[in-house]
């Protein structure tokens, strides 16, 4: 029997409204993915996901982050486009994403209860990676949050957040849609002035 909580409900609308925008790049992402932060870090602590708590206050952080580059721009101010991931960047984040995974890891079995450490530390680091990738608008960004998401239906199936998990299949779908999207952005670069980056 499927139960959840009203945390569990508002943490999906929310999640889903923020990949939906993402998908069509617009800034208002980063506001409903800090309240989606906020919503699933109180679930996760129930769950004994500690890990995966503590990753949506970074996310909150970076969101704060993310939200000040595509309003203002990059380098020099300049307005953000969707873009290649270059190969510099790919090395970068594999390597983060190793080194946090094995952070987080030693972390929640030194100093947490955690059932699902390997599980647990792995999906965080991914997250991040695709976090810090997306906030550049890189278009890899998608290809890291299939993965963790493949990995997320099971984990939270397991830990019986039944809407959460399926919640997560409909992501890793929007993340195929995003990934089309962004790859036609990439082909067909409509840059424009910071100034007009949020929407009316």
């Amino acid at each position: 029997m499927w139960t959840m909580t009203w945390t569990e409900v508002a943490g999906f609308i929310t999640t889903a409204l923020c990949v939906w925008l993402v998908v069509r790049r617009n800034i208002w992402n980063f506001p409903i993915g800090i309240a989606s932060n906020i919503f699933f870090w109180v679930l996760f602590i129930r769950a004994g996901l500690y890990a995966d708590a503590w990753l949506q206050v970074v996310f909150l952080l970076l969101g704060v982050g993310g939200w000040w580059m595509w309003l203002h721009g990059g380098v020099n101010r300049t307005a953000l486009v969707v873009r290649r991931t270059p190969v510099w960047g790919w090395a970068a984040i594999a390597g983060f994403v190793g080194v946090a995974t094995w952070v987080i890891y030693t972390l929640l079995t030194a100093h947490t209860d955690s059932t699902v450490p390997v599980a647990d530390a792995f999906t965080t680091a991914l997250s991040l990676g695709a976090q810090i990738m997306l906030n550049r608008k890189w278009i890899g960004n998608w290809a890291l949050w299939m993965v963790a998401d493949v990995l997320y239906i099971w984990l939270y199936w397991i830990k019986d957040l039944h809407l959460t998990s399926v919640l997560y299949v409909g992501l890793l779908t929007m993340c195929v849609i995003g990934l089309r999207q962004w790859a036609t952005a990439v082909r067909r670069p409509e840059p424009a002035p910071v100034a007009e980056a949020v929407p009316a």
